[in-house]
């Protein structure tokens, strides 16, 4: 009996001597969240709010007269979400979100390069993001018709820094590769006619009877065929240059002297293993001179491990690296527009693979308007 009472008394001892542990009360270096709100800063500091612009530029809505009056720029961001001129894989209506996903790490405040100590952002020039063209996806026909009176409309604003040059320039996020059409249409109605640097995985100068044209005269227009329709129009020039070329061809022959034909060199994707980015950059600017220049970047010109995201991906391309590095190469060029495009996220990677790259590129392309400013037919 003695015995029991031992060992109840050891329990209850035991139980009235533990309990849940407390937390440590508020001190003077606390400052809990209970009502006082005036010292919280909700406007700045975080490249997560707001709406999605491209590396958090201001958005100006370009193509309204009411709302772009008073809100100069000098270089343009402008989004085409299309895809109806494609002959694979879907999906590119949705890159220029992608892209602007891409970029939301970038800012102007945290944007300086390592490679070249610059930040194109926090210079002369004022660059905005002029959001999607609301292009319509049952008629390409028409949606190109809409793509070029947006064009026309954006580079036909007064630029904010005039001595410069009274245009500003613009870099279109894509969209498949058709869109650099009404892209071309514009510059050559601001600029005269252009080089194109063209870099790709595939030729895109198929004449379309090969390509489409087959078809309707709507389908004979297309990512395939655009540069063909360019060069037939008179927009660009006998100086255009190839990059990255290696998807095969319907015709050896017949596409390789209808390329010579459109004014295009070539340098395949194998040819920087032989002569390097330095080598390929040599090549291009011997090739466009001092000509006006037009950039169009494909982002299948990437291999498909840095780009899978892409609607015709074709294996043995080059290198996220590689690719920036013959951009930054090219400073000094005459660039008078440029673009991006071919991205279809739905094929990324979960780490957004491709919006990444094509958000470097596109920063890449402002870099090389910002450190050359061109002046425009209308300045001269």
């Amino acid at each position: 009996m003695n015995r029991l009472r031992q060992i109840l008394l050891l329990c209850t001892t035991y139980t009235l001597g533990w309990e849940f542990p407390k937390p440590p009360p508020f001190t003077s270096r606390q400052n809990p969240m209970l009502g006082g709100d005036n010292d919280v800063d909700i406007v700045t500091g975080s490249q997560f709010n707001g709406l999605a612009t491209y590396a958090n530029l201001p958005y100006v809505n370009c193509l309204a007269d009411s709302e772009a009056e008073g809100k100069r720029y000098d270089i343009a961001i402008l989004g085409a979400p299309f895809d109806t001129g494609v002959t694979a894989r879907p999906g590119a209506r949705y890159g220029p979100r992608s892209i602007r996903i891409g970029s939301t790490r970038k800012s102007a405040g945290f944007a300086w390069s390592v490679y070249t100590g610059r930040n194109p952002l926090q210079s002369w020039a004022t660059v905005v993001d002029c959001g999607d063209v609301p292009l319509t996806w049952l008629d390409s026909n028409f949606a190109l018709a809409q793509l070029s009176k947006a064009h026309k409309v954006v580079s036909g604003r007064r630029a904010s820094n005039e001595s410069y040059s009274v245009t500003p320039r613009i870099i279109t996020l894509g969209g498949d590769h058709t869109t650099t059409l009404p892209a071309l249409r514009s510059t050559y109605k601001r600029w005269g006619q252009v080089s194109v640097i063209h870099f790709d995985s595939h030729i895109d100068t198929w004449d379309p009877a090969v390509l489409g044209g087959g078809i309707t005269d709507n389908a004979a227009v297309n990512h395939g065929t655009f540069l063909h329709i360019a060069h037939e129009e008179g927009l660009i020039r006998n100086t255009s240059i190839h990059a990255g070329i290696r998807a095969p061809l319907a015709s050896q022959k017949g596409d390789t002297r209808n390329d010579k034909r459109c004014g295009f060199s070539t340098i395949t994707a194998r040819e920087l293993d032989r002569v390097d980015a330095a080598g390929v950059v040599s090549r291009i600017k011997e090739r466009v001179a001092d000509s006006k220049v037009y950039i169009s970047v494909d982002i299948d010109v990437l291999d498909p491990a840095f780009a899978p995201a892409t609607g015709t991906p074709e294996p043995g391309g080059w290198s996220s690296r590689e690719l920036l590095t013959i951009l930054d190469g090219l400073n000094g060029l005459d660039i008078v527009g440029a673009d991006v495009v071919e991205v279809a996220p739905i094929y990324d990677t979960a780490g957004e693979t491709t919006a990444l790259a094509a958000a470097e590129v596109a920063f890449s392309l402002i870099e090389l308007m910002v450190e050359n400013p061109v002046k425009s037919l209308t300045d001269d």
